[in-house]
């Protein structure tokens, strides 16, 4: 079996991964609208699955500025999704982590994302979403922390 999908125009590295990232993008405001939450709240409980960053680390893997982070938090915090509290090394920092109910939605947004993020790529072989994953992989490890 060929790892060329059949009958598909290319569009190009700019259009193919602008559309797909309005795909993912969609898929991702659909699970955070079930749950009453932004995109970028649903970003900001993803990166607290495995880590508990400080303010700056977490304004700098969102891509947002202090006032906008604050904000953010705020908000999750008034969900009891998250919680602040100072950091052992730096009494000028904060650090952010999630809650036991936060944890309960980030295992509920997690699956849902994997269905909706598995229905897009359903009609792709294995061998194509193992490509795709590893690529998306290689564009992503380059140009942002892990």
């Amino acid at each position: 079996m060929s790892d060329e999908p059949e009958n598909v125009t290319d569009l190009g590295i700019v259009d193919s991964l602008a559309q797909l990232s309005f795909l993912v993008q969609a898929a991702l405001g659909a699970v955070a609208a079930e749950h009453g939450l932004s995109v970028v709240q649903l970003r900001l409980l993803g990166v607290l699955r495995d880590r508990t960053p400080g303010m700056q680390e977490l304004a700098h893997h969102l891509g947002l500025d202090k006032s906008s982070m604050t904000g953010l938090v705020d908000r999750a915090e008034r969900r009891d999704l998250v919680r602040r509290s100072p950091s052992p090394h730096d009494k000028r920092s904060t650090l952010v982590s999630v809650t036991p109910e936060g944890r309960k939605l980030i295992r509920r947004c997690e699956a849902e994302v994997e269905r909706a993020i598995r229905e897009l790529t359903s009609h792709l072989t294995d061998d194509q979403r193992g490509t795709l994953s590893l690529l998306a992989s290689a564009l992503v490890g380059h140009h942002t922390p892990i």
